[in-house]
């Protein structure tokens, strides 16, 4: 009897250990730009909140680099670029479901300086003069994309000159391949200034730089896609991430890290309150 109320009890334990190593949560992996770092992590955590059972990694780095790790069969569920061009080249590998793909952020670039700004920079013009030491994004970065537009445009304009563009590239002593090196380098002074985009400065550098304003009539507009992956096992649960993403909550967590909504995700966010709105006017009306 003894041997029997032993045996009844290991079974009962087994039986409860193996419930709980049954236990699985859903992983949603999402590539993100490594400019979206605090954005998404915020947006990440407020998901698993409103979705049990789901745990979302962000894998962060170049919008590049990502693209390459996709196109090499890294899996994934979402991807969130910085540009249009490296989703674009996503997209043509045949890697996206493309009917998902929209514009959910904007942002401009914007100068960076060490709080204590010992080259005094107060404008883009300093960037030309002679001995400081630039800090940019690649030319494979969308960063150092819209950084040589964002010259080109001023080399055009008679505040800065023909010669704008060349004089601010002898100064450049270091490319990076994401804005948080950027960031970095020149909150330890490494560098003078850097440029990048203007809700690149993560949290934990944000008392460390300061941000300097270039004038919207040189600067570029910094365009954020966002998509389901093809080679997704999870392709309805990505497509509700990106939905809060693009949700008037995912908004806010945009907004208050400065990024810009732009006009179309504003619209969709309202058309698709609206259809639901309707529809369960409509329940509602077929129940009484």
């Amino acid at each position: 009897m003894l041997l029997c109320a032993l045996l009844s009890v290991l079974v009962v334990t087994t039986c409860g250990c193996t419930t709980t190593q049954n236990t699985k949560s859903t992983k949603l992996t999402v590539f993100a730009a490594a400019s979206l770092t605090d954005a998404f992590n915020q947006a990440a955590q407020a998901f698993e909140v409103n979705n049990s059972g789901v745990n979302v990694a962000v894998n962060y780095a170049g919008s590049q680099i990502l693209a390459t790790q996709l196109q090499q069969g890294a899996p994934a569920d979402v991807f969130a670029s910085a540009d249009l061009a490296h989703m674009n080249s996503v997209q043509d590998a045949g890697l996206m479901n493309n009917s998902s793909v929209v514009i959910f952020a904007e942002n401009k670039l914007a100068i960076i300086v060490p709080t204590a700004n010992p080259a005094n920079i107060t404008s883009l013009s300093d960037l030309a003069k002679s001995g400081v030491k630039l800090d940019i994004g690649n030319s494979s970065t969308p960063c150092g994309m819209y950084t040589m537009q964002m010259l080109a445009k001023a080399s055009n304009n008679s505040t800065y000159g023909s010669g704008f563009k060349s004089s601010v590239m002898a100064n450049v002593v270091s490319t990076e391949t994401d804005v948080n090196a950027i960031v970095a380098k020149v909150a330890l002074g490494q560098a003078d200034v850097g440029i990048i985009t203007k809700a690149d400065v993560p949290a934990a550098y944000q008392s460390k730089v300061h941000a300097i304003t270039i004038p919207d009539s040189v600067n570029v507009l910094a365009k954020y896609p966002i998509g389901v992956v093809s080679t997704s096992s999870n392709a309805q649960l990505a497509q509700s991430f990106i939905n809060y993403v693009a949700s008037p909550a995912g908004q806010a967590i945009l907004l208050k890290y400065n990024f810009i909504i732009p006009p179309t995700a504003q619209n969709a966010t309202t058309a698709a309150a609206t259809s639901t709105m309707t529809s369960q006017s409509s329940t509602a009306a077929s129940a009484t």
